[in-house]
């Protein structure tokens, strides 16, 4: 019986976060999200349940809004490496969830390393 996509989606992003976790334990975690108009990041400390930081092509101060290029996502990547320093973060490990890591979220990460974030 084949899979819908959504079902093999869902199968990755379990698959990848499992392993991400187990092999960084203790570390903040950097999760992606990426839409058909929009990608958002958000740091989040799993021991708490917080979400430390935050941005999106949503927001007016990117100068993005409602883009979903290569140029969106490596400006959202600057801005979460930025918002990490200041919530005292410098490293981290990024779950892609069941996106591949190619194009728009490879950018993301690209530019959040360039920003000082050690994924």
């Amino acid at each position: 019986m084949a899979n819908s996509k959504r079902t093999l989606f869902l199968k990755r992003r379990l698959r990848v976060r499992n392993k991400l976790r187990r092999v960084n334990a203790g570390r903040m975690r950097l999760s992606v999200h990426r839409s058909n108009k929009n990608i958002s990041v958000q740091l989040i400390d799993d021991v708490n349940g917080k979400t430390l930081a935050a941005a999106s092509t949503l927001e007016k101060d990117l100068g993005v809004i409602g883009k979903n290029n290569i140029e969106a996502a490596t400006k959202v990547g600057a801005a979460i490496a930025e918002r990490a320093k200041k919530a005292g973060v410098e490293e981290a490990y990024f779950d892609r969830g069941g996106f591949l890591f190619h194009g728009k979220v490879k950018a993301l990460a690209d530019a959040a390393r360039e920003g000082g974030l050690k994924i």
